[in-house]
């Protein structure tokens, strides 16, 4: 019997071309989505006249964007200060608007104070040190190298191959290293301040600048509720009330992303730049100074920073006493694990909302493009865009009635798109056996 034009086959051509239909759809979408993207990059990266403008700009509003970066670190502080002292003052005052404007002065002095405090203390106190600690590496390498040498070949005694293949690995790494802080660190820095000395016009501008800046930032905490306000207004002004709620719920958790983010992550790493200070000078490390403060600045960085670190500063510490290295690497090992399991969760708490495969992926991808700050701000931002996604899904996925939660993904097979209900893999099974099982019953019966 001849079965190519029963209703079944026909249905099942129909939908072979549906689905034809929707993948050319989808490849379409795709195709032009990749289109855009290359033109995006070409515009900002290779049309000399986009650059030239953009540089231009960024220059002529260098002072604001120093005064809004300054105001965006600083308002955490004089939101502390702030409220402590309107407490403290509009009991005693009968006019609560002058000890809210008295608080809200008080408070962006005390946050400014604090500011040039803490600069001035790492002037005075840590770089010095810092500075007579890479001077020191720089003239005694050699010696430390040799007594390194000395030193494995007495605790390899006998091997004569390990002792010669580490001891010239260790003359060539010490010849490049002593090489790069004599000519390349020490070198360039002298250079720097040889440039920045001959370049007066260059200094003054971007004193200019910082003064500036730091000007713009007292008016932009002094009014940031108005400026806040205003925005809101135009936003409100140009887009409907859905659509603008939108965007200032975006634009609050973005703020929320990376304020607790940012503070958290100083606060993070002044602890335990701190806390490794305390435990190496009890430990009588070398150079305890220089390498918290390695120790600190690096782990900044999400997820690699603790690595980056603990590289340079073994290499300082083992070079002088390799006994010592072997002490530092389990006193770091053991730092990173109280930093990631108790210190971090407590400071940051879920700040991002990322998982570890995001926070690696956004460290690579802007670290690569923006270097140093990006691996900095990879993380904020990347949880920014996963925000942005994780809502625009959640909104179609409810216009078309299904589940948000991934978890009902993870087993589906496909969804009916008559009932709109998900199938499932052990539903899907079931009904395969049911299709199989109809000819035979079909056949019994006749």
């Amino acid at each position: 019997m001849d079965s190519t034009n029963t209703p079944a086959s026909e249905d099942t051509k129909k939908d072979n071309a549906w689905n034809l239909k929707q993948y050319v759809m989808v490849a379409l979408v795709v195709f032009v989505t990749f289109c855009c993207c290359i033109l995006f990059f070409f515009m900002i990266y290779r049309y000399n006249g986009f650059a030239d403008f953009w540089k231009e700009l960024t220059s002529i509003l260098q002072p604001i964007i120093i005064g809004l970066v300054l105001a965006y670190l600083l308002n955490p502080v004089v939101k502390f200060f702030e409220t402590h002292l309107r407490k403290f003052l509009v009991p005693r005052l009968k006019n609560p608007k002058k000890a809210g404007a008295l608080s809200r002065g008080i408070g962006i002095a005390g946050a400014w104070a604090l500011l040039v405090g803490i600069v001035v203390l790492l002037i005075a106190a840590i770089v010095p040190s810092v500075t007579r600690s890479i001077q020191g590496i720089a003239t005694e390498l050699p010696t430390e190298v040799n007594n390194l040498i000395a030193w494995w070949e007495d605790f390899f005694t006998g091997d004569t191959e390990i002792v010669e293949f580490v001891g010239g690995l260790l003359e060539n790494a010490s010849d490049a290293l002593q090489d790069f802080l004599k000519n390349d660190l020490l070198g360039q820095a002298q250079t720097y301040v040889a440039s920045i000395a001959s370049g007066v016009y260059y200094g003054v501008k971007f004193l200019l600048n910082l003064i500036v800046g730091i000007i713009v930032s007292v008016y932009v905490l002094a009014s940031k509720e108005t400026f806040a306000g205003q925005a809101k207004k135009i936003i409100y002004a140009l887009f409907k009330p859905a659509r603008a709620n939108v965007i200032v719920e975006t634009i609050r958790k973005s703020n929320e992303i990376f304020g607790g983010f940012i503070s958290g992550k100083v606060l993070d790493s002044a602890i335990i730049g701190v806390l490794a200070y305390i435990v190496l000078s009890i430990m009588k490390m070398p150079d305890t100074v220089l390498l918290a403060v390695i120790i600190g600045v690096t782990n900044v960085i999400p997820f690699f920073g603790p690595f980056i670190g603990a590289v340079p500063s073994f290499i300082i510490v083992v070079l002088q006493n390799p006994l010592q290295g072997l002490y530092f690497l389990i006193f770091i090992f053991i730092l990173q694990q109280i930093d990631g399991n108790i210190i971090g969760p407590k400071i940051l708490g879920s700040s991002t909302g990322l998982s570890s495969f995001w926070v690696v992926f956004a460290i690579l991808v802007f670290g690569g493009l923006w270097g140093f700050p990006g691996m900095l701000l990879g993380v904020p931002l990347m949880a920014v865009i996963y925000y942005i996604a994780q809502n625009i899904v959640a909104f179609l996925l409810r216009k078309r009635g299904l589940a948000k939660d991934t978890a009902s993904y993870i087993e589906l097979i496909k969804v009916d798109k008559h009932t709109n209900q998900p199938i499932y893999g052990t539903s899907a099974q079931a009904e395969k056996k049911t299709d199989e099982k109809s000819p035979q019953k079909d056949e019994k019966q006749g």
